[in-house]
């Protein structure tokens, strides 16, 4: 079997969050590469990639310059063309453009794979178990008006919900006491028993991670983690925050590949690695990731793309939880749903997903 062809576009999907019921700025766009490989025998896998904002032409490609380099190749050897295109990128990575256009490429490779074995991706992957874990993001912005967001959380209770993620580093004027309000309201929304997770998307200094972070917990809030509380690559300033809180601190969605995720634990900076399929460079690093931590006995969860996501923290023993966040879900058919606060491991071959082609001619760039 060699890699026949391939065929990639760029769609614009609507900013929806239909998990809140609140459009943050309607009027957004998320640009979205995709991408299809097809074998000389009739097998097609895909890929998607984002995170490129104004470069998303650009990110485009790079896809087709690199996935020009690997037609009549064997896809069942990811780690061989891995190595081919790392060698042909020479100094452009690892980070930015190279990682997520590779990434693209990568988890095409994996969901051919599957087709060809006859295996849902987690099965192939070493099936470590049958559901998994979910929780609700992207519906708690801290965007919203404060009355929206405690609306928000109480329908995702009402929806059975059993985990949810909210954002502090609130926007405009704020202070520590504003801060803890919104967390507390939005506890009391949600109940005392679901998960409650909190992103702070790199806003606070150490100082003040450790300052709103005790504020938090003497609230009674009672966070399952708090996450990107500084500078991604401060791990020292990370490090200090986690062990001076006893939340959980969670972080690693803006790490590029295998060496920083190395920094990041050796100094101890997070007790719940976060990895991102496409920053990372695809499922081929992201098991590396996974098997990393375990190394130093933590647990991991995803940073968004439930539907491909789904099957790389249930195939590895120290998955956690999945982030539930549906920004690409018009791009496909259908994707996994939550029953109960868990997502079934998908049942058909490969990534046991398909483009909606009509979504794609309706959303392209």
């Amino acid at each position: 079997m060699k890699i026949a062809s391939l065929e990639t576009g760029i769609v614009l999907l609507p900013n929806d969050e239909p998990l809140a019921g609140f459009s943050e700025n309607p009027n957004a766009k998320n640009p979205i590469v995709w991408l299809k490989l097809r074998t000389d025998d009739g097998i097609e896998g895909l890929g998607v990639t984002y995170f490129g904002g104004a470069l998303t032409r650009t990110l485009r490609h790079a896809v087709d310059e690199l996935g020009a380099l690997i037609v009549g190749d064997d896809p069942l050897r990811v780690e061989t063309v891995a190595k081919k295109l790392r060698d042909a990128a020479g100094g452009s990575g690892p980070a930015g453009i190279l990682t997520m256009a590779m990434s693209a490429i990568d988890v095409a490779l994996w969901d051919i794979n599957g087709k060809a074995l006859g295996l849902p991706l987690w099965k192939l992957l070493g099936g470590g178990r049958d559901r998994i874990a979910t929780y609700a993001s992207g519906a708690l912005r801290r965007g919203l008006k404060l009355d929206e967001a405690v609306t928000a959380a109480g329908r995702l209770r009402d929806k059975g919900y059993r985990q949810t993620k909210m954002q502090l580093g609130l926007p405009g004027v704020t202070s520590p006491s504003r801060e803890v309000e919104q967390a507390r309201l939005i506890r009391e929304a949600v109940g005392p028993d679901m998960d409650l997770m909190c992103d702070i998307n790199q806003r606070w200094r150490p100082e003040q991670a450790i300052d709103i972070g005790k504020r938090v917990e003497d609230a009674g809030v009672g966070l399952f983690w708090l996450e990107d509380v500084t500078a991604h690559d401060d791990y020292a300033g990370l490090a200090r925050v986690a062990a001076a809180l006893a939340t959980p601190v969670a972080g690693g969605e803006y790490l590029w590949g295998i060496v920083p995720f190395r920094h990041m634990l050796e100094a101890r900076s997070v007790d719940i690695p976060m990895i991102d399929q496409v920053r990372c460079g695809g499922i081929t690093h992201w098991l590396k990731l996974a098997g990393m931590a375990e190394a130093f006995n933590l647990p991991v969860v995803s940073h968004g793309v439930p539907e491909i996501h789904v099957h790389l923290v249930g195939a590895v023993p120290n998955g956690l939880t999945v982030e539930y966040m549906p920004r690409l879900f018009p791009l496909w058919q259908a994707v996994p749903q939550p029953v109960d606060g868990m997502l079934e491991m998908p049942a058909a071959p490969g990534l046991g997903l398909e483009f909606d082609q009509a979504a794609i001619e309706r959303y392209r760039a």
